[in-house]
């Protein structure tokens, strides 16, 4: 059972995918267990407790760990993503309540499902021992498993009854994937508005009473100029020297990390569930080395490698678990090891085999070796350093020269900043949300104190002191008056482009056939573009205002064919269609074309189902004990 155990893992893990992943809808974790006296939400005449949901969190951020290696899981306890889960758990009791309500069972699929799954399987059959072993190193037990396994089929037995009816009728899909296919040629006249900007005026009155009602646009924030001081790991980090010895020590310490390949060992064991049987077999395979694999063979519970005669081929240390690997990892080649017991029982290993491992050379490696050094005594250093200097900018609060010299720190002014972040502040360390807080305090403002020393960025420990201060204030009208006729003057030429492109359009929609086109594009001053031929999913370098407008107007009437759209920040475009091509559908696209209506319309149904349900069982979400949870891990 041990071989088959290390093979099979990941496959296992893949396979109890089945019943933790959720039901596509929501994509959240959640199952249910009783328990617990804080109600978050009501169903009818069940509920969800703060128990139940925490214990949905922590299986949900278990999956995030496992899906983003080093993120910072708990940053993601969002108030919008606690919602979600818990909504995703109404649903879930929902879908289980229906499925009480409609008698479903779907205890002999489960049962099948178990037995063919090939991870549960041993020589082409299900293997008892192998599921409860499966299980028991997952954590858990054959009931909880099954439970859960229920849970999921009833829910997807509900949901998939509502998504197997969806379909898309094939043409539906042939006209729409026709349309998706369809060619417009079409010429384009552009009125800009910067074409019409000596045809406006923007008059003092007009100025003046859109400053007066603009007021908040023409109040310039209040504003600092400081003087700051940064204590930075990094620094203490390129300041610090090592010797040989200490860097030898380190490699030497740390070989395994600077592994070009990894050490492989291959060994055969005996596996048997009591010590006392161990120890009988040890005493045997000593007295009779050679019967190691005959005994192995009949004595072994690990069937997989048994019929091996115990052998297990090559492995990683980190292919095994750590009693194992540290009782393999220590033998001579040839030599068997004592009892050795793990999770699985009591082992009795012999070593056959040594593959070296092969390390990059001590020359290769050290300059990594330093800068490890380097980092790990900066980050000692800076955090010894870091309560010190948060100290002396408290206590000699009318100075930073005291922080300065005791860490051989440069004092720096910075330019006027305003409460928020700017990106042209300048050092980084000026972009700290935390920092502008701090300097922005009132003990700094009005009584001239250091501002709190405050991690401005990992690794950074930064203060600050006011050098001067500029209260919020309203730019005079004379000083905005420019930029606001500039402004209006741009508006009221956009406005009269959108107007006179409209009254165009009217005129070439109620041109009739026999109206010559240069007379009327001479009377309209109209100058159109070269033809070009575009689709919905070829649309050139038109804009997306531009392509709707195009592809809105009738297809079927006699060609030219007008449209005009407003384009905000241009002006207004006028087009003309001049030639209508229907795409041509390939059995292909047509295809694929119907599976995506068909998955359109099952995700609409689904919702609509959902939703009824949602309204057939009474909810109570208590919105204050959910918005508590937040503060709790």
């Amino acid at each position: 059972m041990f071989d088959a155990i290390r093979n099979n893992k990941r496959l296992v893990q893949i396979f109890l995918l089945f019943i933790t992943v959720p039901f596509a809808v929501w994509g959240l974790d959640a199952y249910f267990q009783g328990g617990g006296d804080t109600t978050l939400a009501t169903i009818g005449k069940t509920r969800i407790t703060t128990i139940e949901f925490r214990e949905a969190l922590r299986e949900q951020q278990d999956q995030w760990r496992q899906q983003m290696p080093g993120a910072d899981v708990a940053a993601l306890n969002t108030p919008e993503l606690r919602a979600a889960l818990l909504e995703d758990m109404v649903m879930r009791r929902i879908l289980l309540l229906e499925a009480k309500r409609l008698r479903l069972d779907v205890r002999g699929l489960m049962r099948e499902t178990i037995l063919n799954a090939p991870e549960f399987q041993e020589n082409g059959a299900f293997s008892q021992d192998r599921y409860s072993s499966l299980l028991s190193m997952n954590n858990m037990s054959v009931q909880e498993f099954e439970a859960r396994l229920q849970e999921n089929m009833l829910q997807q037995t509900l949901l998939g009854a509502v998504q197997g009816g969806a379909f898309a009728p094939q043409t539906v899909a042939r006209r729409i994937a026709a349309l998706q296919k369809e060619t417009r040629v079409v010429e384009e006249s552009l009125m800009t508005w910067q074409s019409l900007l000596g045809q406006v005026v923007v008059t003092e009155a007009e100025a003046r009473q859109f400053y007066d009602a603009n007021a908040p646009r023409f109040t310039l924030p209040e504003q600092i100029r400081v003087e700051y001081l940064a204590l930075s790991q990094k620094e203490l980090e390129d300041k610090n020297r090592l010797d040989e010895k200490t860097v030898r020590a380190w490699y030497d310490a740390h070989k395994e990390q600077f592994a070009l390949r990894v050490e492989k060992r291959r060994a055969s064991h005996i596996l048997v569930p009591g010590k006392a049987d161990a120890e009988a077999l040890l005493a045997e395979v000593k007295q009779n080395p050679e019967r190691f694999a005959e005994l192995a063979k009949s004595k072994s519970t690990d069937t997989g490698s048994a019929q091996q005669g115990g052998d297990l081929g090559f492995f990683e240390r980190a292919g095994m678990v750590e009693p194992f690997a540290d009782a393999a990892f220590a033998l001579k080649d040839g030599e068997i090891s004592g009892v050795v017991e793990s999770e699985f029982g009591f082992h009795i290993i012999r070593l056959t085999g040594i593959q070296p491992g092969q390390y990059r050379s001590f020359a290769d490696a050290r300059a990594d070796v330093e800068a490890e050094l380097k980092r790990e005594g900066a980050a000692r250093r800076f955090a010894e350093s870091a309560e010190k200097f948060a100290n002396l900018i408290y206590e000699q609060f009318d100075s930073l020269k005291p922080a300065a010299d005791a860490f051989g720190l440069v004092v720096r002014q910075s330019g006027w900043l305003t409460r928020e972040v700017d990106p042209k502040a300048g050092d980084d360390v000026l972009q700290s949300a935390s920092l502008r807080s701090a300097m922005f305090d009132d003990e700094v403002l009005k009584n001239g104190r250091n501002a709190k020393a405050v991690e401005a960025m990992p690794g950074v420990m930064a203060s600050a002191r006011l050098l001067e201060h500029r209260p919020a204030a309203l730019v005079p009208f004379a000083d905005a008056q420019r930029d606001i006729q500039t402004f209006l003057r741009q508006e009221k030429a956009q406005a009269l482009a959108a107007e006179r492109g409209k009254a165009n359009l009217a005129e070439l929609e109620k041109a009739g056939a026999n109206t010559s086109a240069k007379s009327l594009n001479a009377r309209l001053n109209l100058k159109w573009g070269k033809p070009q031929s575009i689709s919905r999913e070829d649309p050139g370098k038109l804009h997306p205002l531009s392509i709707n407008a195009i592809f809105r107007a009738p297809g079927e009437q006699k060609p030219p064919v007008y449209t005009g759209v407003e384009l905000p920040g241009t002006g207004y475009a006028l087009y003309k269609i001049n030639r209508v091509t229907a795409g041509e559908v390939q059995d292909d696209v047509l295809a694929e074309t119907r599976q995506q209506l068909t998955r359109i319309n099952a995700q609409t149904q689904t919702n609509a189902y959902l939703a009824a349900l949602r309204q057939r069982y009474a909810v109570e979400i208590n919105e204050k004990k959910l918005q508590e949870e937040g503060g709790k891990d």
